[in-house]
């Protein structure tokens, strides 16, 4: 049976139930949690992707996270797609609520943040590999190799909302 997703309006309210293959089939508007991943002495975390995965295969990501399955609420998102791929129980820090499109999706959600060194259990379903990246150096990596775009968008508003150069 096909993973079943909430169906949301404009506004992020949920106001149906779909497939997640007929949501991304028709671009639908669904909702996801992001959760940015820091070291303690700041780096973020940024993973890369299977070439498997639904959209943006074999990019590299800024956030864990993902899709919430149908009737599940933002925090058990967060937490259950930390646990799914990097093997991390945690509580996240909420920190806002985030909307995303692009040609491919159409998403409301919320962002979250986590610090935690690890060690980290990858899926290897979805996580090829992973590393932490000094802040400085983010530009540069951006620059220099192909992230997901609702991933980036997350990193900006986080830094526009804590005020991060």
């Amino acid at each position: 049976m096909s993973e079943m997703v909430d169906l949301t309006d404009d506004a992020g309210r949920v106001i149906g139930r779909v497939t997640r293959t007929e949501m991304r089939q028709n671009r639908l508007p669904h909702r996801c949690a992001w959760i940015l991943v820091f070291s303690t002495v700041g780096e973020l975390f940024c993973h890369l992707r299977t070439p498997s995965k639904d959209v943006f295969p074999s990019y590299w990501d800024v956030c864990v996270g993902g899709v919430l399955t149908a009737g599940e609420s933002f925090d058990e998102g967060a937490a259950r797609e930390l646990f799914e791929e990097v093997g991390i129980r945690a509580v996240p820090v909420p920190q806002f609520p985030f909307h995303f499109a692009d040609e491919y999706t159409v998403v409301s959600g919320y962002v979250y943040t986590l610090v935690c060194d690890g060690p980290f259990a990858l899926q290897a379903e979805e996580v090829v590999r992973g590393e932490f990246v000094a802040e400085i150096d983010l530009e540069a990596r951006f620059a220099a190799d192909r992230f997901c775009p609702d991933g980036l968008a997350v990193w900006q508003a986080y830094r526009s909302a804590t005020g991060r150069k």
